[in-house]
């Protein structure tokens, strides 16, 4: 099984990036999962909060190119694909050699973005082409807004992604002010499946909603 984690860091100059959120628990809690159920775990994981499992293979990266570059790679052998990780959807088009200055007599600087690749389109469209038996899983941290709620905008996306399950909380604010997942140790999550079945609601700790994932991924694998 290889597990995508943490959130990636795109360079702007040589002490500042573009990042998120992430902490990289819920990971780190797919990764404890996948191990107690008896599978071999590469966890790819970007920048996180907390430590992972030692007895994963684990694999450091900071950049969407980068983790890009290691899923890819580790997903030609696994049976299991989770794209967990919160990866940037844009990086600056340069990165400054030296400090970006603030100075009174210079303008205000102007960042170009460009657009990172889709990395878990890449992998459903690698598995295709090599005809590979695997189980992909993405994720989706969705917001809603004034046309459609949150698990609309996921649905939409895992008919354009193509991965057979799809992870969905949804992220923002909470009632309390206090953001709903992000650094948290509880998650709410729906589990969309791209033929149909479900949805599987899971609540609780990171670690019930990681257990939840692995036992439909283990349903759907024919394990149980």
């Amino acid at each position: 099984v290889v597990i995508t984690a943490g959130g990636t860091r795109e360079p702007l100059d040589p002490v500042r990036f573009l990042g998120n959120k992430s902490s990289g628990k819920q990971g780190v809690a797919l990764a404890e999962a996948a191990l107690a159920a008896g599978a071999e775990v590469i966890l790819i994981h970007a920048h996180m909060d907390v430590a992972p499992p030692s007895n994963a293979k684990l694999h450091s990266v900071d950049t969407a190119l980068e983790l890009r570059a290691a899923t890819l790679s580790a997903a030609a052998g696994a049976d299991v694909v989770i794209m967990a990780a919160a990866v940037a959807d844009f990086r600056p088009s340069t990165v400054s050699t030296g400090k970006i200055k603030k100075r009174d007599d210079a303008a205000d600087p102007v960042i170009k973005l460009v657009r990172n690749p889709d990395i878990l389109v890449e992998v459903v469209a690698h598995r295709a082409a090599q005809n590979l038996s695997q189980l992909i899983v993405g994720f989706a941290a969705e917001t809603g807004d004034d046309e459609h709620d949150a698990r609309s905008y996921a649905e939409a996306k895992l008919a354009r992604k193509g991965c057979d399950l799809l992870v969905v909380n949804e992220v923002g604010p909470g009632e309390t002010g206090q953001e709903k997942v992000f650094g948290r140790d509880g998650n709410q999550v729906e589990i969309l499946a791209r033929d149909g079945a479900g949805p599987v609601q899971a609540s609780g700790s990171k670690r019930q909603v990681a257990d939840a994932v692995v036992r439909v991924v283990a349903e759907r694998l024919g394990t149980t």
